[in-house]
């Protein structure tokens, strides 16, 4: 079975915005950066396409193919009361609290990342029960929580990893095993 992680496009936010489930746009770079993403997809007659619901992975689903499953276990992580809010804007007291402990602490009318990881795990088992190829168009949080899931990582350390917009990574599972394979933009 393999399974293709795909980031999303640059969305069109200004820099060092909260936006986890917002439902924003992407940059007008969408076009040139979804051809470089589709340079990493040689043969894909044979996947299952997923993708978070949300238009800035919708539309880089709909340049992959036009049969594709929306799923909201692969949402970003939902920062509620948060959501579009400059990070330097957040009260220091709120995020301060998040920051100590991120994993298990919920944003205020929102989810800590392990409500997240618990969404995404209960995906990935149901991939692997189907044992079918898939792509999946998301996030980086759900991206990184997936490499969690595949690795013993614990998902506090799951941020070492670098996740450009239109990052492909290739997950093959065999023998009751995960293998990655980055392929970075």
């Amino acid at each position: 079975m393999e399974i293709k992680l795909i980031r999303h496009t640059t969305p069109d936010v200004p820099k060092g915005t909260c936006y986890g489930q917002s439902d924003i746009s992407l940059k007008n770079t969408f076009e040139a950066e979804a051809e470089l993403v589709l340079q990493h997809l040689t043969t894909f007659s044979d996947y299952v396409l997923y993708t978070s619901p949300l238009k800035r992975c919708v539309f880089l689903a709909e340049k992959i193919s036009p049969y594709y499953q929306r799923s909201k276990a692969l949402l970003e992580m939902n920062f509620g009361d948060w959501e579009l809010q400059a990070w330097d804007a957040i009260p220091r007291e709120e995020s301060a609290l998040w920051m100590a402990d991120f994993v298990n602490v919920a944003v205020p009318n929102g989810e800590s990342y392990i409500e997240l990881h618990k969404r995404v795990s209960s995906f990935m088992e149901m991939l692997i029960s189907k044992n079918e190829n898939a792509i999946i168009v998301t996030h980086s949080g759900v991206i990184r929580s997936i490499l969690s899931y595949i690795s013993t990582m614990e998902l506090k350390d799951s941020f070492a990893f670098e996740l450009p917009y239109g990052s492909v990574i290739s997950i093959s599972y065999e023998n009751e095993q995960f293998k990655t394979d980055f392929k970075l933009n």
